[in-house]
């Protein structure tokens, strides 16, 4: 019986030895965790700009005169030529005061003509002829200024555009400088954005310089707006605040689809030589900054803060943080911690990156 237990014994030992042992083995085969290096390359970053859009003329049409507003002559929304005439004050008072002066200014003119010839006699002096001219002369400018006002009550397009919402009806009072509508001359827009103080240094290099000559313009609805832009001006201060200074591109708008006050985003491609590519799948973010996990030359993991230079579809483009030699775990990231060691396998980053949607060159 004692022969017995002990051979019973014995075969749980060398049971439970060799379970211990298969499980250090695949232990050991689950720990093996895939490393890379970053990718270097020539490639193409894009940079995204929130932006402003308005058009390249956008005025307010007011009132130069005061009356009651006796016609409309346009809709809201309408497009309209330069010279068309929009509104139309009630121009009853200001037509009398311009026959008024019509009459003083005739009067004027024959007292005018009267003191001539009787200059020319020897009749009266020169110093009546010239104070009887005086008269005439003021009379002239009565009637101009008289003709002025009148004209003020027919308001007219300054240019080709489209009018914006009424803020008058027709039969209303109108007072002196009241705003009427707005037009926008939308043949060209001007499109403005801010740019970071280190991106506006890196656009003045004269190897960026020509990007700026070709901007793109994403719409709202995620669309890329069908015309280039060409930034034109740049201002010459920069936000104390925010660190930025403002650009304007201008794009032409053929179709007229861009309309005063809309929202998109400005897109400028720039060229990066030898560039450090990595998966995005090998970071991990913690308040807001991105790190990776290096792994030093005796296979121990060390996390590394990297900084995000540019963002392609599944690839981040390095700024710093990381030097091209330098491995970096690429999967398994969830399952280590700082100080490990590790059990690697390293893959070519060309390898590795074959299989991303990868926009480079």
């Amino acid at each position: 019986m004692l022969k017995k237990v002990l051979f019973l014994a014995g075969i749980s030992v060398a049971y439970i030895a060799t379970s211990c042992h298969s499980e250090k083995e695949e232990k050991e085969k689950e720990t093996e965790f895939l490393v890379t290096t970053p990718y270097v390359t020539d490639t193409m970053v894009t940079k995204n700009y929130v932006c402003q859009i308005h058009s390249i003329s956008h005025i307010e049409l007011r009132a130069q005169e005061k009356g009651y507003l006796q016609n409309i002559y346009v809709d809201e929304g309408q497009k309209v030529r330069k010279g068309q005439t929009l509104f139309k004050i009630m121009p009853n008072l200001y037509e009398a005061e311009v026959k008024k002066a019509e009459a003083e200014a005739n009067f004027a003119d024959i007292e005018y003509q009267n003191t001539k010839a009787l200059t020319d006699n020897n009749v009266v002096s020169p110093n009546e002829l010239a104070m009887a001219k005086a008269k005439y002369n003021k009379a002239k400018a009565e009637l101009d200024l008289m003709n002025t006002h009148l004209g003020l009550t027919i308001i007219k397009a300054p240019f080709d555009g489209i009018l914006n919402s009424f803020h008058v009806r027709l039969g209303s009072l109108i007072e002196e400088g009241e705003l009427l509508t707005e037009l926008s001359d939308n043949s060209k827009m001007w499109v403005y954005f801010n740019v970071p103080e280190a991106e506006y240094l890196a656009y003045m290099n004269k190897e960026n310089e020509g990007n700026l000559k070709h901007v793109g313009l994403k719409m709202a609805n995620g669309e890329m707006f069908d015309q280039n832009g060409v930034v034109e001006t740049i201002e010459a201060d920069f936000d104390h605040e925010t660190g930025n200074i403002p650009f304007r591109a201008t794009f032409s708008n053929p179709k007229g689809l861009l309309r005063y006050g809309q929202t998109g985003n400005i897109v400028i491609t720039t060229r990066k030589k030898n560039a450090l590519l990595i998966p995005q799948k090998a970071t991990f973010e913690v308040l807001d900054k991105r790190y990776v996990f290096v792994i030093d030359k005796d296979n121990k993991v060390k996390s590394r803060e990297v900084v995000i230079d540019a963002e392609l579809p599944h690839i981040y483009v390095i700024k710093s943080g990381l030097a091209k030699d330098e491995r970096i775990l690429l999967e398994g990231i969830r399952m280590v911690k700082e100080n490990d060691k590790i059990k690697v396998k390293e893959l070519a980053p060309g390898k590795v990156l074959s299989g991303l949607n990868l926009y480079a060159e």
